[in-house]
């Protein structure tokens, strides 16, 4: 069984590979998938769902049903130096969204930036938050 820290650096490859979509959707034709779209095609080893190409809403509701995918998510936004924005799930009760904080980091340039991170940076900070979870799972 893979681990999150195995995961990230299968995401890394994937990026390397073919590189970072940031466009409408999870997906684009040449085969390039939004950071967060990686993750689940990564930790449940499968080919690329169709709602990625076409449905947003259904693409999020995929990638949050799955615990490794959101674990590798999840690692990733702790890498960041910026921390995850809330949503509000019911009145009253708000949760970080990690899917949002990854992909619109992935894909939109930080304040005083010129443009957004290149694929190599994010490619930095994946193997960075591979590194960062493999030393937490060994203190813990």
């Amino acid at each position: 069984m893979a681990t999150t820290a195995m995961n990230l650096h299968v995401m890394a490859a994937y990026a390397n590979l073919y590189g970072i979509h940031t466009g409408d959707q999870f997906a684009a034709a040449d085969d390039r998938l939004d950071i967060c779209a990686i993750a689940y095609v990564v930790a449940e080893d499968c080919p690329v769902p169709p709602e990625f190409y076409t449905d947003e809403v259904a693409s999020l509701r995929l990638i949050e049903s799955s615990a490794k995918t959101m674990a590798a998510i999840r690692a990733i936004s702790d890498a960041l130096d910026s921390e995850p924005c809330e949503t509000e799930i019911e009145p009253g009760t708000r949760v970080p969204d990690y899917i949002e904080h990854v992909s619109n980091w992935a894909a939109t340039r930080a304040p005083f930036a010129t443009a957004p991170p290149t694929t190599s940076e994010v490619i930095g900070r994946i193997l960075r938050a591979a590194q960062n979870h493999a030393t937490n799972q060994t203190a813990a």
